[in-house]
């Protein structure tokens, strides 16, 4: 099946990717992502499931949004948009890094639209950090960007340093690609809000069926950060994935649907995860065609 790529008329307006047909998935990009990193997944899911990538707001084909970012309202409520847009009452949630800290949020704010959720190579949040270090933090990430904007060589950089050694070049590129898109203010902006706003979610209090993906080469969230994890969700399946970095889905695609697939097909069939068969007909797209 083709994936086909639309705008959903919110505000403001997200950009989506769809395929397949059957409960509704939706993939949530990281940080330094957008959609596009979700094409193997697409693939792999079309066949049982509607499989949606979503370009959260400010990232990809996505409107830009008003600014300050308020990372858990605003980004909780560009999947309940992509949600009510297929008219479906639940999905399952798929996030990596960032796109995960953004489901697990939506999942404790919104628990009765969420079926499930797949937390890969993601942590519980800053809580850990005082209010100096969070600052620290974001500087060290920051301060060259706002001052020159995205370095010419600076998606590969990004792509190297989060993956492990040897990784498929097709997945060096692919991410580098995502990263070179970013529109740096809209980055900035996400950077601050989604680090020092990240604080306080209780995962404890997650009660749909979860599954944690980690990598035994991820620098950006390693073996602590992992394992804190699974403390506090101990109800969670895990999954760890081999020679990966920290763009599990990526480097190793096929370990990855392997692992999200079981875990999926395990579940009760919903009729309430299922899409309306005809959601609201949007604007059709070309992925990056309004990247800036």
């Amino acid at each position: 099946m083709p994936i086909h790529h639309h705008i959903i008329p919110s505000s403001p307006q997200i950009a989506i990717s769809v395929a397949g047909q059957g409960p509704l998935v939706i993939f949530v990009h990281g940080l330094g992502g957008d959609r596009s990193t979700w094409t193997h997944q697409l693939d792999a899911l079309q066949h049982k499931y509607t499989a949606v990538s979503v370009d959260l707001r400010g990232y990809g084909d996505s409107e830009d949004p008003p600014l300050p970012i308020q990372f858990k309202v605003d980004f909780c409520a560009d999947l309940l948009a992509v949600i009510d847009h297929f008219n479906a009452p639940r999905a399952h949630l798929v996030g990596l890094s960032m796109g995960g800290r953004v489901c697990r949020t939506t999942a404790l704010q919104a628990p009765d639209r969420v079926a499930s959720l797949t937390l890969a190579n993601t942590s519980p949040g800053f809580d850990h950090m005082t209010p100096t270090q969070l600052d620290a933090f974001v500087e060290a990430r920051s301060g060259t960007l706002e001052q020159n904007g995205l370095p010419a060589d600076f998606g590969k950089q990004q792509a190297l340093a989060m993956m492990a050694p040897g990784a498929p070049l097709s997945a060096i590129n692919a991410m580098a690609q995502a990263v070179d898109r970013l529109r740096v203010p809209n980055y900035l902006g996400t950077l601050r809000a989604s680090t020092l706003q990240d604080r306080g979610d209780r995962l404890e209090d997650i009660t749909c069926p979860v599954l944690l993906i980690t990598s035994d080469h991820d620098t950006v969230y390693p073996a602590n950060v992992a394992t804190e994890m699974r403390q506090r969700l101990p109800h969670a399946l895990h999954t760890e994935i081999i020679g990966a970095g920290h763009i599990s889905n990526l480097e190793q695609p096929d370990a990855f649907n392997a692992a999200l697939l079981r875990f999926l097909d395990a579940l009760p069939r919903e009729d309430d995860t299922r899409p309306d068969p005809t959601p609201q007909e949007t604007a059709c797209i070309s992925i990056g065609k309004n990247s800036r």
